[in-house]
C-alpha cells in the first residue's frame, strides 16, 4: 500500500542552447540587395522608353508640382510606360507636346539650311522652343531684308523661307500666331498709317504665303501687330532687329498646365527687358482677324 502512494517525482531536463539569437544583420544586406536590383530594373527600363517618356520623366524630376493625377491615378499606367493613359497627368501631355515641337523646329532648320543662300540669312533666322511653344523669328539686318523697305511686300528670298516653314507647320495640331514688329522709328507722315497697321500687315502677309504653301487657313488662330511696344534690343529702339516677323505656334498643352499651377506663359518674348514704350499713344497691340487681302501704303520711312 505504501508503495502505491509513493510521490510522482517530474524530473525536466533543460538542454542547453546553441549560441544563442544571431541578430538581423542579414536582413539589412538583403534589403540592400533587393533596392540595388529594383534600381537596375527601373534602369533598363527607361533605357527603352521612347523619347516622350524620357522627357516625362526628366519633367517630373525636375519639377514635380506641375504633374496632377485625376481619380488617385498611378502616375505611370501599366504597360502604357506615360502618364495617366491619356487621362491623367498633365505633365506628360507637356513633355510630349515640347518634344514634339523640339523635332519640328529641327526639321525647319534643315530645311531652311537646303535654301540657296541661306548662309546670308542664317544670323536673322531664329528657331527656338520657349513656353509659349514654338518660336521662329525673321529679323532684320542692317539692309531690308525680309520685306522691301517701309512696306508689307514680301521679298523672293522670304518667299522660299516662309514656304518651307508653312509645310512644315502644316503638320501639326497645334493653334498658329503670326505676330509683325518695328523698331521705334516713327512711320507714316500721317495717322492713316502707322508703325501699327505696318506690323500688322506684315504679319498677314506671311500668313498668306504660308497657306499657299500648304499650311491649313484653320492653322492661325490670330495676327497680331504690335509696332514698336516689344522690342527685341529695348537699348537700342532702332536696331534693325527690332524689325521682325515671329511665328509662334502655340504649346495649348503647356499654357493650360501654367494656368492650373497659377501662372500663364509669357506674352511674346523679347531679349532684354520690359517692353518699351510705343511712338503711337498707349492703346493695346492691333490684333486682326486674317482678311482676304492687305491694304498698301506708301512708305514715307525706312522700316
Amino acid at each position: 500500500m505504501a508503495a502505491q502512494h509513493a510521490p510522482v517525482i517530474i524530473v525536466k531536463k533543460v538542454k542547453g542552447g546553441h549560441g544563442g539569437h544571431h541578430g538581423g544583420a542579414w536582413k539589412v544586406a538583403y534589403a540592400d540587395f533587393v533596392t540595388a536590383m529594383m534600381a537596375f530594373f527601373l534602369v533598363m527600363w527607361l533605357v527603352n522608353q521612347s523619347p516622350a517618356v524620357k522627357n516625362s520623366v526628366q519633367s517630373y524630376f525636375q519639377d514635380p508640382g506641375v504633374f496632377e493625377y485625376d481619380h488617385g491615378r498611378s502616375p505611370i499606367a501599366a504597360g502604357a510606360g506615360i502618364v495617366g493613359n491619356g487621362g491623367g497627368g498633365q505633365g506628360s501631355d507637356v513633355a510630349a507636346a515640347t518634344a514634339a515641337l523640339e523635332r519640328a523646329a529641327e526639321r525647319i532648320k534643315e530645311q531652311i539650311k537646303a535654301i540657296p543662300g541661306f548662309k546670308n540669312l542664317e544670323s536673322q533666322i531664329e528657331v527656338k522652343v520657349t513656353a509659349e511653344g514654338l518660336r521662329i523669328e525673321l529679323q532684320e539686318g542692317g539692309q531690308s531684308t525680309f520685306f522691301d523697305s517701309g512696306s508689307s511686300h514680301v521679298k523672293a528670298e522670304t518667299r522660299e523661307v516662309l514656304a518651307v516653314i508653312g509645310r512644315e507647320l502644316a503638320s501639326l495640331p497645334q493653334g498658329i500666331a503670326v505676330e509683325g514688329h518695328t523698331d521705334a522709328a516713327p512711320f507714316g507722315r500721317d495717322r492713316s498709317y502707322t508703325n501699327w497697321e505696318l506690323s500688322a500687315d506684315r504679319a498677314n502677309a506671311a500668313r498668306r504665303i504660308m497657306e499657299e504653301a500648304g499650311m491649313p487657313a484653320g492653322h492661325v488662330k490670330a495676327i497680331r501687330g504690335f509696332a514698336d511696344t516689344i522690342l527685341r534690343t529695348p537699348d537700342e529702339p532702332f536696331d534693325p532687329r527690332n524689325r521682325r516677323v515671329s511665328i509662334v505656334v502655340q504649346n495649348e498643352k503647356a499654357a493650360r498646365a501654367a494656368k492650373a499651377a497659377g501662372s500663364v506663359p509669357g506674352a511674346p518674348e523679347a531679349t532684354g527687358a520690359e517692353p518699351a514704350a510705343a511712338s503711337e499713344p498707349a492703346h493695346p497691340a492691333e490684333e486682326h482677324a486674317p482678311p482676304a487681302a492687305t491694304p498698301k501704303a506708301a512708305a514715307p520711312a525706312a522700316h
